[in-house]
């Protein structure tokens, strides 16, 4: 597996997290949760993308729990 990447964007307010390369980004599916899910052109996801991520986007210390489970 390749790292995971895990970009905040600010001014759009949205968490990025992707499991494989981004290039290979082919298309996306919208769930009703509001939350992407980005595919590859095989139809495997490798990424999602959570819209409306933090509730008060003017909030400077934003800090995300992350647990890292090693199998």
């Amino acid at each position: 597996m390749e790292k995971i990447r895990i970009f905040y964007d600010h001014k759009g307010n949205t968490l990025n997290v992707w499991f494989d390369d981004p290039e290979k980004e082919m298309f996306s599916e919208e769930t009703e949760a509001e939350v992407i899910l980005v595919k590859d052109k095989n139809g495997r996801v490798i990424g999602f993308e959570i819209l409306n991520f933090i509730s008060d986007p003017t909030r400077e210390d934003i800090r995300i729990p992350v647990e890292v489970l090693m199998g």
